[in-house]
């Protein structure tokens, strides 16, 4: 608890986080902290650099919202959604796979779910269980914490590292410690990272791709943050440079494709689950165990995402086959449309460095950070738990790296998709206030 004058009172945060029942913010989700910063901005009168949840912060794809608006109009809303997907989707992603990743993905390995968090889901419960004698997934750390809750609903087992100390050619063998075992049946990683922010190389690539070939592991790639590594441009259909993939490197691959993020259509909860055509058409016998089917693809759309949803909604759909259809034609350059985050990411970390605080992840192995939707701090002194505590009362959020997996464990997760270039003062003015009260820290 702070003694000093802070921008949001001390009586009103203290009361907020005795009734929160989060004995330590180190450990809360992000929906938990959401649901207090909500109650703080309401109790305050003052709105907080919110910077707790990856939510698009940029005005949706009108294609989108014109595309699912006639649909509608068409009366789709009556009808349920083939399981599989509509066509014209299926069409448009496989050209997306095509033209902005350089792989052949056939139409029928990819299936519409209802935003990557259900793909995930799918993906998990098929992954995890076409082999007995393979039940643990690796995540590459740090990643995105949800996915290891649903892990822990789905009772499926994990292992994980943080992958900081072991970039370039200390991937191979770190990731080799743990496949040698035979246990791992999967490998998931989000590239660029959420939360550091660090893209791996091709190199890096290459040699996951290897490994997962030779031991017979499933790669997940989590694409949510397709092509906004804003250090190089991805964003041209067919040519290169193409966003990089471990696809290039392995026929043992499941990607997960948002369309949250660049194309700001997360409300209406629509992503892609695109596995590749060796493995889709795969037999497993052990996926009788759970399914009708021994097929890897068959059993993945009609035996999880059958079960989890009955399908994806409709009308939204139709939306998501325009803006893939506009970016694959060149009508739209989707990456321009979101390189504000990256413009934020830059004012932002510069501000927090020039008020005490310093990055966590601040080299890509030894290039420079990209500027993108995350970035990471800490402030030296302080726990993770301490700081998002003390934070509070200068009207800024964030998420500790430790529900990330992360080995630094005074450090946040800072989103930029939240704020706005208007309130940049606004944050300058409280990281000062910080600053002075904390100045003996440094």
């Amino acid at each position: 608890m702070t003694n000093k004058n802070t921008p949001i009172s001390a009586e009103i945060v203290n009361k907020a986080l005795a009734e929160s029942n989060l004995q330590n913010l180190s450990r809360a989700s992000i929906r938990e902290v959401v649901r207090l910063i909500n109650k703080l901005e309401k109790a305050s009168g003052q709105k907080f650099i919110r910077m707790e949840m990856g939510v698009p912060g940029l005005p949706p794809s009108k294609i989108g919202i014109d595309a699912e608006i006639a649909a509608l109009q068409n009366g789709v809303a009556s009808i349920y959604p083939d399981v599989e997907g509509i066509p014209e989707l299926k069409n448009e992603a496989s050209r997306f796979a095509k033209l902005f990743l350089n792989i052949d993905l056939p139409a029928q390995c990819i299936i519409p779910t209802v935003g990557s968090m259900q793909g995930g889901f799918a993906a998990f419960l098929m992954s995890c269980r076409r082999d007995a004698t393979k039940d643990t997934t690796l995540f590459i750390d740090p990643g995105f914490p949800v996915q290891k809750q649903q892990h822990q609903v789905l009772g499926l087992k994990y292992e994980s590292f943080d992958v900081f100390n072991y970039r370039g050619e200390k991937l191979k063998e770190k990731l080799e410690l743990y496949l040698k075992t035979g246990r791992i049946s999967t490998i998931l990683y989000s590239n660029p990272n959420n939360p550091s922010w660090v893209c791996f190389t091709e190199d890096e690539l290459k040699t996951i791709g290897e490994l997962a070939t030779k031991y017979d592991v499933i790669v997940i790639e989590d694409l949510a943050y397709f092509g906004m590594d804003f250090r190089t441009d991805y964003s041209l259909p067919g040519k290169t440079p193409f966003q990089p993939t471990v696809a290039n490197y392995t026929d043992n691959f499941i990607l997960l494709i948002s369309s949250s993020k660049v194309f700001s259509y997360a409300g209406q909860r629509i992503g892609l689950l695109a596995i590749s055509d060796k493995l889709f058409n795969h037999k497993f016998p052990d996926l009788k165990r759970f399914y009708s089917s021994d097929i890897f693809g068959y059993a993945t759309i009609y035996g999880a995402v059958y079960a989890l949803s009955s399908g994806t909604g409709h009308s939204v759909q139709y939306a998501l086959a325009a803006m893939l259809k506009a970016v694959n034609d060149d009508s739209i350059n989707f990456v321009e449309g979101v390189k504000e985050y990256g413009q934020r990411a830059k004012l932002m970390k510069k501000l927090f460095t020039e008020n005490g605080f310093k990055i966590v992840y601040d080299k890509d192995i030894d290039k420079p950070l990209a500027d993108g939707f995350y970035f990471t701090i800490y402030y030296p002194g302080f726990s993770s738990n301490e700081l998002l505590n003390e934070l509070l009362y200068y009207g800024i959020s964030a998420i500790a790296l430790d529900i990330t997996g992360s080995e630094h464990k005074g450090g946040l997760r800072a989103c930029v998709s939240q704020i706005q270039l208007s309130q940049i003062p606004i944050l300058e003015e409280r990281l000062k206030i910080f600053s002075q009260n904390h100045s003996s820290n440094n």
